[in-house]
């Protein structure tokens, strides 16, 4: 009886102790042909602190076949936030493509899909950016928005 007590302190001590630490960066998911990966941003920066840490290992890296999509999830604290899609392409030739570039501010978007434009084509890289609004014045009217995390995802031929 005595044991399964201070197991129980043990316990309840670990999940206070837990609960006090401030918690890591968000991760991003991305799903693409029946694979599935949570990718760390590679870099990061708290605005109110002005600190910011570089992580490049922290790429993510997907198989999937050309013409097939790549989905992505993002938590709450960057679907609250103004957030950028960037996709890389390559054709079936393995030339590179315009960039498809997507802004999402709706403040309440959760997921992306990015698919090729043509059966052929690849998707190489996927990248989500962050963003922050301010302004060095105060004043709205020169507020700009500011890139404060990005994760990266790179896809490789399956």
């Amino acid at each position: 009886m005595r044991r399964s007590r201070v197991m129980a302190v043990l316990a309840a001590g670990g999940f206070a102790v837990a609960g006090c630490s401030a918690p890591g960066p968000a991760e991003v998911t991305f799903y693409g042909d029946g694979h599935t990966i949570n990718v760390a941003p590679i870099g990061n920066c708290d605005i109110k602190s002005g600190v910011c840490s570089a992580n490049p290992g922290a790429t993510g890296k997907l198989k999937v076949r050309p013409g097939r999509s790549v989905q992505i999830s993002v938590p709450k604290e960057i679907a609250e936030t103004p957030w950028k899609v960037t996709v890389q392409y390559v054709n079936g030739k393995g030339e590179p493509q315009p960039l498809k570039e997507d802004i999402i501010t709706s403040r309440d978007r959760y997921a992306y899909t990015a698919t090729p434009p043509a059966k052929d084509d690849q998707i190489v890289v996927v990248e989500i950016a962050q963003a922050s609004v301010i302004s060095r014045t105060g004043d709205p009217n020169d507020a700009e928005a500011v890139t404060t995390a990005l994760w990266s995802l790179q896809v490789q031929p399956a």
